[in-house]
């Protein structure tokens, strides 16, 4: 537990975001604050940098915040979207699959597939974009209290040194000491009856090409290959004549493998990595305590089924940092900070449904030869169709379900978390490719990588709107006009229109996370002004 131990405010080192942890969560909250400019440190109780796998997938939406930050192309450089499930039966291959086959690319969702890639190499590739913003990890910090003054966060570490931030935010994992000093509960249920041993070996001679699966009625093996050698191992665990788990270790890794696997040949060898897993299915029920705040597995855990884990803790804090950003900059008021548990609470709520069900298919479909992993993934579990329309920040002016200039879109092509068809307020923002004025390539993603609104202003007849937006909030908001005229782009396939579900003249305005945030006619201007006045300072 952490002390609650008095600081001084005046001797302490003082930031704007003091972050604690830097795994996936923390180094991209870190990234999200540094890139806007905001000052931010992030500590790490661990001496050095964690070297296990863990979590191995980002879904398409993780896809597009790293798209975002700037780090897709090394991401997709250290990992893999082609993986086939290979199932085994009695030692034999029953079955190769490719569970992202069914899924295509659209101009509105570029990213369906899934990658595979080792939790290690994600947080390494964040910390290299973070040190480009001058920002660095420091390792061996462990917070051992805090206080909350009413301006600020004062905490101390092991060593004795005061940190002051406007902000805190527990990124610390599922056994936050953050979260167990705050008068937050972390509710649920912890099943240590369903469990697995996971590691990181290498198998000579085993395929790279696969995602090895050997599925009988006693047991279950599989190996996954990440990174140029090592194949991360899950398996059920062997039993003691007592019928207790029999610790995790290489040589209970090698009696499982030759139990199922049928080959004689294969030797696991060096394990970096040694784990064990439980089901543990728990959720805060708050989000923010005065200047606290938590996120990642600090706030929500459940089933590795569906990798929705390091996943959901990404998004939590892609939803976060702008808001933090633009607070800490006094450009926002406190009180938007209170619309990330409002928006990122209820999503935690939907992954523990959603990968408590997903485990449970699994379940239920390994009994059959040549079925299993390939039931997580679904449409949903892509994150696509995840959205906030009932969030106060989501704003709809446009008289849907009537021939209005904004109606139904092919949004993001995807399961949506609501089946009506229409792109919404509070919804996934869609890709479209556009030109710019000299003919070259532009996506809209391009225009929301950059860390401001964007207002989308469909029409010559948006023109207007657009420019006294500018004028007035121009260092929040970026104009964009689709339009063929000089100063616009041009929607040349009409992938724009479509996605958006735009008919006549209107606007759509898009926050930094790259949702919605209202649609509105062409001739909305106080309607737009005053939204963002509600935001703005």
């Amino acid at each position: 537990m952490i002390s609650s131990e008095v600081t001084t405010e005046s001797t302490a080192e003082r930031t704007g975001v003091l972050i604690v942890g830097a795994g996936p969560t923390g180094l991209t909250l870190a990234c999200e604050l540094a890139r806007r400019g905001t000052a931010v440190r992030i500590i790490e109780k661990s001496p050095e940098f964690h070297s296990g796998s863990r979590g191995k997938t980002l879904n398409p939406r993780s896809l597009e915040v790293f798209e975002s930050l700037g780090i897709l192309p090394e991401l997709l450089a250290h990992g893999r979207t082609d993986l086939l499930l290979r199932k085994y039966r009695d030692g034999e291959i029953v079955t190769d699959t490719d569970p992202f086959a069914v899924l295509e690319p659209t101009p509105s969702a570029p990213y369906v597939r899934g990658l595979f890639i080792a939790q290690w190499q994600v947080e390494e590739i964040l910390r290299t974009r973070l040190a480009e913003w001058g920002v660095t990890v420091e390792l061996g910090t462990e917070l051992t209290g805090f206080e909350q003054t009413g301006k600020s966060v004062v905490a101390t570490t092991a060593a004795g040194k005061r940190m002051a931030a406007e902000y805190l935010v527990a990124c610390d994992g599922g056994r936050s000491t953050i979260r167990k000093s705050l008068p937050v509960t972390f509710d649920g249920r912890t099943e240590e009856g369903r469990m697995m041993i996971l590691g990181d070996v290498e198998a000579e001679g085993l395929s790279r090409d696969h995602w090895h699966q050997w599925i009988d009625e006693d047991g279950a093996i599989l190996l996954c290959p990440l990174g140029e050698r090592s194949f991360q191992l899950q398996a059920l665990p062997e039993r003691d004549e007592l019928g207790q788990p029999v610790a995790p270790s290489l040589e209970t890794f090698q009696r499982i493998f030759d139990r199922h696997s049928g080959m004689p040949g294969i030797r696991l060898a060096n394990p970096t990595w040694i784990s064990t897993f439980r089901v543990n299915e728990r959720m805060a029920d708050r989000y923010r305590v005065g200047r606290v705040l938590l996120a990642g597995d600090a706030a929500h855990v459940h089933s590795i089924a569906g990798g929705l884990g390091m996943n959901t803790g990404v998004q939590d804090a892609f939803n976060l940092g702008w808001k933090l950003a633009m607070v800490v900059a006094g450009t926002a008021r406190p009180a938007l900070l209170d619309t990330y548990e409002e928006e990122r609470l209820p999503i935690a709520a939907w992954t523990l449904d959603t990968s408590g069900e997903r485990w449970r298919s699994v379940q239920r479909s390994v009994k059959e030869a040549g079925r299993g992993t390939e039931d997580v993934i679904r449409p949903e579990t892509l994150a696509l169709g995840l959205g906030y329309r009932w969030s106060s920040l989501a704003l709809e002016l446009d008289g849907r379900g009537s021939e209005d200039a904004v109606g139904g879109g092919d949004g993001a092509g995807d399961e949506r978390a609501t089946d009506d068809g229409l792109l919404r307020a509070g919804d996934r923002a869609p890709d479209a490719p556009c030109l710019d004025a000299d003919g070259a390539a532009i996506r809209l993603f391009d225009l929301f990588a950059r860390p401001r609104f964007t207002l989308l202003g469909f029409g010559a007849g948006t023109a207007g709107v657009l420019r006294i937006t500018a004028a007035k909030y121009g260092d929040t908001v970026q104009p964009c006009l689709i339009a063929d005229v000089p100063d616009g782009l041009s929607d040349h396939e009409g992938h724009a229109r479509r996605a958006y579900g735009v008919t006549g003249d209107a606007v759509v305005l898009v926050r930094p996370d790259g949702h919605v945030a209202l649609t509105a006619l062409a001739d909305a201007t106080g309607a737009v002004l005053d939204y963002l006045a509600t935001l703005v300072i």
